[in-house]
């Protein structure tokens, strides 16, 4: 018998509290349901969107005419034929609410002059439509306006540094979580009439990536194993001028992007010539080429065997004035010459990084996943980005998605549905948890010990290498097949792990549960790739660089035994 667990329950529990998740808590606490939001990390300190830099695309039409219309056109291309028209309208539809609710919480949209919201333009869109903050901080500007919206709600019970390791589910229908508190080691068992996934991405998978490292796959997991089907897990982004040499401190990896924009940044080959136009015919000065396009023609260029002498290509600012420089990089200008960069006479070298997630829990426009009771939010979900994500649309998909699901979840607790309140299924709760720590209990100590016989974050780091070398930008079959070999053997050696029973702070118990994330949703996107005979948008195929005429999807799921069961899925717009 479990004696000090923590047993809570309330209306609608939201894992995850990044943006996504605290704007579902926001939006649930204004339908009048209790809320209990938890993160494995801080509130509103994991998560992508505190690190995102640039721009939020929503139709305004303050810059120039725009529409709900015409940005649900331009994302449906981008998406090249993968996107799920009902999911890409519900957020470009409500797009322009969430920015203006989001500035009534503090977040200050820059404005012009006359006192217009300031849009930009970006890749992919045919409009200028994507507010900022401040170009290098609208993501933790965004969150920190969140932070004050939730904060002193009383209808909002905040849980920090709690791992869920299941959703509950009863009769079919999710009923609640359980997992452990890892700063006191305690069981943990919410008992809840909803449950709302918003745990992120997990492009922690690959060496190169721009993510939180809490960014592990979590969540795709979690809503597997309760019974949910997630679509497309091949489809990881590339970034594709993320920061490779040399190195510096204190630089996000990603910031390139906005001054590219501002100050039009030439991309260089290894031989200093410009090479945009070979591959998408983007003019000189200008910024046209979507994501995943310019990450193609890098790598096609150091294939080629003219990349730079790190593997990546030339960003080249030394065309820019130098009171041009010093206005668009304000005081990173120093940041980088401390650090011996000389924008006036330097080149940096930049190359792709794993940066989004575009596929991930199916849902439907209400965020309900085919579990009754379990919802999903954010970069967790599949259907706004397909193959593609147009840069300014993850922030929107976060705030949007959010709130769409935290209505959801709170207007659908009192449906007389025959299913039971909260305080009903906190008895089958704790059954759960009684059924839970054992396993968790065995699969942290294989055997009896009294230290960790391996290191985690070497054991990760070894994870990383293989995604990347095997599934990373670039694929084949003869890549694919050797990657899912050799992350099935990092199965047995992870459940071979033994670790120290720790008294307080469980920070390894976490990471041991964290890399098995890791191998459950890499194995899904290598096998989801070596399925996708073709080359669509962020899935690259060096032996299949055909695009198919007919955009089809993959639909995943997962066993009894945990192993993963692929289908094909219809195009989105007829599923």
């Amino acid at each position: 018998m479990i004696t000090n667990a923590i047993q809570l329950q309330t209306d609608v529990l939201i894992i995850g509290a990044g943006a996504a998740g605290m704007m579902a808590a926001r939006a649930a606490a204004d339908e009048g349901a209790d809320v209990i939001l938890s993160d494995k990390s801080l509130i509103g300190r994991g998560g992508a969107t505190i690190l995102a830099q640039m721009t939020v695309a929503v139709a305004l039409g303050e810059a120039e005419e725009d529409s709900p219309d015409v940005h649900f056109e331009d994302t449906m291309k981008g998406s090249r034929g993968l996107a799920d028209p009902s999911i890409v309208r519900a957020i470009v539809d409500r797009g322009p609410e969430v920015i203006l609710e989001a500035e009534g919480y503090g977040v200050k949209w820059a404005r012009t002059a006359d006192g217009r919201r300031s849009q930009a333009f970006a890749p992919g869109h045919s409009r200028a439509r994507c507010v900022y903050v401040d170009i290098l901080n609208t993501g933790g500007a965004t969150v920190n306006g969140l932070k004050r919206a939730i904060w002193k709600d009383e209808r909002i019970r905040r849980l920090k540094n709690v791992m869920i390791t299941k959703i509950v589910v009863d009769n079919g229908r999710a009923v609640g979580a359980v997992g452990f508190d890892m700063e006191e080691l305690r069981p943990v068992g919410i008992a809840a009439d909803s449950v709302i996934l918003a745990t992120g991405g997990l492009t922690e998978v690959y060496e190169r990536n721009s993510a939180s490292t809490n960014m592990t796959g979590d969540g795709f997991v979690l809503a597997a194993e309760a019974g949910a089907e997630l679509r497309d897990m091949e489809m990881v982004q590339f970034f594709p001028i993320a920061h490779l040499y040399p190195p510096l401190v204190g630089i996000d990896p990603i910031m390139w992007d906005p001054f590219r924009y501002k100050l039009g940044g030439r991309l260089l080959n290894g031989e200093e010539e410009e090479f945009m136009h070979r591959y998408n015919g983007e003019v000189a000065g200008k910024y046209t080429a979507a994501r995943d396009q310019t990450t193609l023609a890098i790598f096609r260029e150091v294939e080629a065997g003219r990349g730079t002498p790190h593997g990546g290509a030339y960003l080249d600012f030394r065309m820019v004035p130098e009171d041009k420089l010093k206005e668009a990089f304000g005081p990173v200008i120093e940041i980088l010459r401390n650090q011996g960069v000389d924008l006036t006479r330097d080149m940096v070298e930049v190359a792709p990084m794993a940066h989004f997630m575009l596929g991930g829990v199916r849902v439907d426009e209400g965020m309900r996943s085919r579990v009754p009771g379990l919802l999903a939010a954010g970069e967790l979900i599949y259907g706004m980005h397909g193959a593609n994500r147009l840069s300014g649309n993850a922030i929107t998909e976060a705030l949007v998605t959010g709130r769409i699901a935290g209505e959801t979840a709170a207007r659908e607790r009192n449906r007389p549905d025959g299913r039971g309140s909260a305080q009903d299924n906190a008895p089958i709760v704790l059954r759960s948890l009684e059924t839970e720590l054992p396993r968790l209990e065995a699969f942290w100590h294989p055997t009896e010990v009294d230290r960790d016989t391996a290191s985690l974050q070497a054991f990760k780091r070894k994870l990383q290498a293989v995604m990347w070398k095997g599934a990373g930008p670039l694929r084949t079959e003869e890549s694919l097949t050797a990657a899912l070999a050799e992350v099935r053997a990092l199965r047995a050696e992870l459940d071979a792990i033994a670790l120290a029973k720790p008294g307080k702070f469980a920070l390894p118990l976490a990471e041991k549960l964290e890399a098995a994330n890791m191998l459950q949703v890499g194995e899904a996107i290598v096998l989801a790739a070596i399925e996708r005979r073709e080359s669509r948008g962020a899935h690259v195929r060096l032996d299949y660089e055909e695009t198919l005429p007919t955009a089809a999807g993959f639909s995943l799921t997962l066993s009894e035994r945990g192993d993963w069961r692929l289908s094909p899925a219809a195009p989105a717009a007829d599923a």
